[in-house]
């Protein structure tokens, strides 16, 4: 197992939206043999995308799996989403990974959005082999992609492959390493051909930057590239290989995944120079202990995406760390202090699903079904040496919008169809809203919502509706009064009677709320006292002037009286809430206003757009960086401006920019907008 480990590579394919990364997938499995006709994403016929809502929406939602055989050697692929909706669970795949295919395209190349793609793959410490797809389309441009990569990037790449042509003239590519042209044929296939008369100087050049850039990655090559001038072909392949499991180089490959040009070249590169899984670092786990790659070691999978499959039901799908697995095996599950039986092992393509008898060892991307305790980020392992793998960081949701039933009485029934997706989605959170009873359902973009949502109608026959949620507007005080609250009833028998002396101020920022019992005397008898403190309480949760909790005050009960037979706990919590309205009136109250700490990154072109329209948000810019083409703006904006900041910034940069926010502090509502917010509330409250 161990010669055929060396030769096994498991990578993920990674870029930004639009760049193809799915046609290339579908490029390498039709070279590989999977697939015996190329299929394309517009007609929803790609071996990956085959969810209802990637085939609607032409692009992935989710990763895709596929296995398959290069000159007899096993590679195991994983095609991640690009759209930033979509792409939050990233860091779970590329765990799963010991090398990337990064791609982009032609006519585009480095966009900020596959800044961030690329930022996940340095976290992760990725070797990387690069593919500049799209040289067939209209406005491709290969010079300005592949200078992108050093200047946006700010990497060395080495090109491999120097193309013949571009646009609707993309007919070859010049081989660098051997200085053979290949043309590609109708079909794609290769055939030997003459290096173009008018390319021929540049090749040479471009041929001398890619030596001495091997040079430079390796000590002793560059003396001897000093000394002999020039490297054999072994000198170059063995510097080729050791910088890029460095990442000190990145081969560049270019071609047309839509009109199959270079699929081999590029399965040629990943079988070349991405690492096995034997090279992998050690795994590092919660506790801080280490784990070898190693096929004769403990066994250890770790789960990085859980899907759900109409006819299956949940499939678990791991990453094997080390050790062998088979089907025979029982794990535990340290995180969650459980034992699973695993049962068949299957090998996904797409959604075909295939039961393998063989062991698969590090490395192996293998699916599970019929977990019952085992979700995504949980390590299954032996239990005699227990191994739980520290869970990768995501990135914190970015919107939230409130779910309602079409018809009243299923609000169950939707909170119920939520969770089941909650499962295979780790970048959603669902929660209540304990002021309005909404159910909150937060996502990366209002496009993931969106499509959450129309997921859980079709699989469970919900029918949800999307609202957008009610901000969680705040109340406070503004000065000090001591009132009285005398609450007396009398219908026959006996009555009841409360009566209490309170002053109320202000209290510091992020007190809550401190209630200061001051009666000396026996005023009010002791087990009365918590009445008027909880009739406090619960008047303040409500909220007088806009429904919105009060904060941040101080009431002191100092006083009061009672009578021996009518006085009650439900007297004076009456009296409590009488005497805290009566203070509050007194005291005046403000409303207060959640503000979002926002950083939204955008290429420098659309500066100034971004912080004009920050700024009508009544936004506060709070300085900005700018690095590599790219800036990023940071700012305090409320968030009643903000709700639905994803479209508007899609729509303002197209696509190019991205955010991330969270709450920052609360600060008082400009009257206008106060006097707005109560008129709503108030109207809210009359319905």
């Amino acid at each position: 197992m161990s010669e055929a480990l060396k030769n096994q590579r498991t990578y993920a394919l990674v870029g930004h939206s639009g760049c193809g990364k799915t046609s290339t997938a579908e490029m390498l499995l039709f070279n590989a043999g999977v697939v015996d006709r190329l299929g394309k994403i517009e007609e929803g016929t790609t071996a990956l995308d085959n969810e209802p809502e990637e085939i609607k929406r032409r692009g992935s939602i989710q990763p895709g799996f596929a296995g398959y055989k290069w000159k007899k050697n096993n590679h195991y692929l994983i095609d991640t989403p690009g759209d930033p909706n979509f792409c939050g669970d990233l860091p779970y795949s590329l765990t799963a990974a010991d090398g990337a295919v990064f791609t982009i395209d032609a006519v585009d190349g480095v966009k900020p959005l596959s800044r961030k793609a690329w930022a996940a793959i340095e976290k992760a410490g990725l070797p990387t082999v690069i593919f500049i797809n799209k040289m067939d389309r209209d406005r491709a441009d290969f010079d300005s992609a592949f200078g992108s990569l050093n200047s946006l990037l700010g990497i060395s790449p080495v090109l491999l492959q120097y193309p013949i042509g571009s646009k609707e003239n993309f007919k070859g590519v010049v081989d660098m390493l051997s200085g053979v042209a290949y043309m590609f044929n109708e079909s794609g296939k290769l055939s030997k051909g003459e290096i173009p008369e008018d390319i021929a100087d540049e090749i040479e050049i471009i041929r001398e930057t890619m030596v001495e850039n091997i040079a430079e990655s390796d000590e002793e090559l560059m003396e001897k590239y000093l000394e002999e001038g020039e490297l054999t072909p072994e000198d170059i392949t063995k510097g080729l290989t050791s910088g890029v499991k460095n990442r000190t180089l990145f081969p560049v490959c270019v071609g047309s995944a839509l009109e199959d040009k270079s699929g081999t070249f590029l399965l040629d590169m990943i079988q070349n120079y991405l690492p096995s899984p034997l090279e992998h670092k050690d795994w590092v786990s919660e506790d801080g202990t280490t784990r070898a790659s190693d096929p004769n070691g403990p066994v250890a999978c770790f789960v990085f995406k859980t899907l759900a499959d109409p006819f299956a039901g949940q499939l678990t799908v791991c990453r094997v760390l080390s050790g062998t697995v088979s089907g025979d095996l029982t794990l535990i599950n340290p995180g969650r202090d459980s034992k699973e039986r695993l049962g068949t092992i299957q090998l996904l393509n797409g959604k075909n699903q295939t039961p393998t008898k063989e062991p698969v060892g590090p490395g192996g991307i293998i699916t599970l079904s019929k977990l019952k305790e085992t979700f995504t980020g949980d390590t299954i392992c032996d239990e005699k040496d227990p191994f739980e793998l520290a869970k990768p960081l995501v990135a914190p949701q970015l919107i939230t919008f409130a779910l309602a039933p079409a018809e009243k009485g299923e609000e169950d029934k939707v909170f119920q169809a939520i969770m089941k997706l909650l499962v295979e989605d780790i970048n959603l959170t669902l929660s209540r809203d304990i002021e309005s009873g909404d159910i909150l359902l937060s996502g990366m973009g209002q496009n993931h919502i969106e499509i959450s949502v129309e997921k859980a109608r079709r699989r469970y026959k919900t029918d949800i509706v999307l609202k957008t949620p009610k901000v969680p507007y705040r109340e406070t005080i503004k000065g000090t009064a001591a009132v009285q609250g005398r609450y007396k009833k009398q219908s026959g028998g006996r009555g009841q009677f409360g009566d209490c002396w309170i002053k109320l101020e202000p209290g510091e920022k992020g007190i809550g709320y401190e209630f200061v019992n001051s009666i000396v005397g026996g005023a009010i008898p002791k087990q009365y006292i918590p009445a008027v403190d909880k009739g406090v309480q619960e008047t303040a949760a409500k909220g007088i002037l806009a429904g919105a909790p009060i904060i941040d005050f101080k009431v002191t009960l100092y006083d009061g009286t009672y009578h021996a037979v009518d006085s009650s706990e439900m007297a004076f919590k009456v009296a409590g809430s009488m005497a805290f309205k009566k203070a509050c009136e007194s005291a005046g109250l403000s409303l207060l206003e959640p503000l979002m700490n926002i950083n939204v990154e955008v290429p420098d072109e659309f500066m100034g757009d971004i912080i004009g329209d920050l700024s009508s948000r009544r936004g506060k810019v709070l300085g900005s960086d700018s690095n590599l083409g790219s800036t990023e703006v940071k700012a305090h904006v409320p968030m009643s401006e903000i709700l639905q900041y994803a479209p508007d910034l899609r729509s303002m940069t197209g696509g190019q920019g991205t955010f991330t926010m969270e709450l920052s502090h609360y600060e008082e509502c400009p009257p206008q907008i106060a006097e707005k917010v109560i008129a709503n509330s108030q109207k809210t409250s009359e319905d």
